[in-house]
């Protein structure tokens, strides 16, 4: 019962993170958290990005906001390996950074890049015509002027819609004054978009045009869901990534195990890192993960129950783990907070400032 409970309530923590609520989980969240848990125990865009909406510029102000550089240096990693050899704390872009730009958005990812991020953070799942593409939720009422499931639209239907209509910095709120959303109406070309950036960049992306636009960023990818739907965008993305040679570069999870081992069937040789049932395993009892997987993603805390004990991260080191942390508070989303999780021993941070991040991390190596 002990490992069921803290299974869900770090899988609880992983939906609340991405939600824009600070951190705190809904009933439906943790209802089906539970049922989880209980089943499974554990370089310029393409012209592809998105079906592209007629412009039509009005005579609006463009928000001041920024513009993704056209010119970005090269990362200082290209593969999974090298990444690890760095002998530093990795920065990688969650979700594009989603309390800085628009969640998943193409116009996320390039500003994340031009900031200097190590490793783009990026949630993938299947539309009811297979095509594998790069948002969150199950549905897209949270983040777009549109509703409906992601698995019964098409990615025609899908990429109509403004991916960036209810962001504004810090969350993604829908009781906001109208200018706080700065970023709403430039996909359907109400508003000019920023200098160097596209209305398509406001777009839900298809993974492929990610992984084209970027192709010398290394992948922190997770597959979104359970069962059959998630086992059938496991076995697509396996696909792609071989086919774009990215199978180095790529580190692949899923909060369901049994997802994890599908895509180990479909792309042997990339870099897992565990599901729930044995990061829990792991952090409640010391069962050792599977041969091969050497990188932990965990959450600092949630609800009084502390996952970053001193002895969980001691006995990591020790075992040869790394530990990626995704902050599922956004007290820890602060140049502080950045601070703190490094002098704790955290071997990359799984952020929402991307810029503040790289900041920090210099700042903690030049104090090492």
């Amino acid at each position: 019962m002990k490992a069921l409970l803290i299974a869900t309530v770090l899988l609880a923590a992983a939906c609340a993170s991405s939600d824009g609520q600070d951190g705190a989980a809904s009933a439906a969240d943790v209802t089906k958290t539970t049922a989880v848990v209980e089943s499974v125990m554990p370089t310029a865009a393409p012209t592809t990005a998105a079906p592209t909406t007629e412009v039509t510029t009005t005579e609006v102000t463009t928000p001041s906001i920024a513009a993704p550089s056209t010119v970005a240096a090269a990362p200082p990693a290209a593969t999974v390996d090298e990444l690890l050899a760095l002998g530093r704390p990795i920065v990688l872009a969650h979700a594009g950074g989603e309390d800085e730009f628009p969640h998943s958005t193409a116009y996320a990812y390039a500003n994340s890049v031009a900031a200097g991020v190590d490793m783009l953070d990026l949630d993938v799942q299947l539309t009811a015509d297979g095509v594998l593409v790069v948002h969150h939720d199950s549905d897209i009422d949270r983040t777009t002027d549109g509703t409906g499931d992601v698995a019964t639209m098409t990615y025609e239907q899908l990429g109509t819609y403004d991916n960036a209509y209810w962001f504004t910095a810090g969350c993604v709120c829908r009781d906001r004054p109208d200018a706080d959303y700065v970023y709403r109406g430039i996909r359907t070309g109400a508003v000019p978009p920023p200098d160097g950036a596209t209305p398509d960049d406001f777009a839900i992306q298809r993974f492929r045009d990610i992984v084209e636009r970027w192709p010398d960023v290394p992948l922190n990818i997770e597959i979104k869901g359970n069962g059959d739907p998630a086992i059938a965008a496991a076995e697509v993305l396996a696909a792609e990534l071989t086919e774009f040679d990215r199978l180095d570069a790529t580190v692949v999870t899923s909060f369901d195990d049994a997802v994890v081992d599908a895509f180990a069937g479909f792309a042997p040789t990339v870099e897992l890192t565990p599901g729930l049932a044995l990061s829990t395993a792991w952090v409640l009892d010391g069962t050792p993960l599977p041969d091969g997987m050497r990188i932990l993603q965990v959450p600092p805390a949630y609800e009084g129950i502390e996952v970053l004990t001193p002895e969980m991260i001691a006995a990591s080191k020790a075992a040869g783990y790394l530990i990626w942390v995704w902050p599922n508070d956004r007290k820890w989303e602060t140049a502080d907070g950045y601070q703190e999780l490094l002098d704790m021993g955290m071997d990359g941070l799984n952020i929402n400032y991307p810029a503040l991040g790289v900041e920090a991390v210099d700042a903690w190596i030049a104090a090492s």
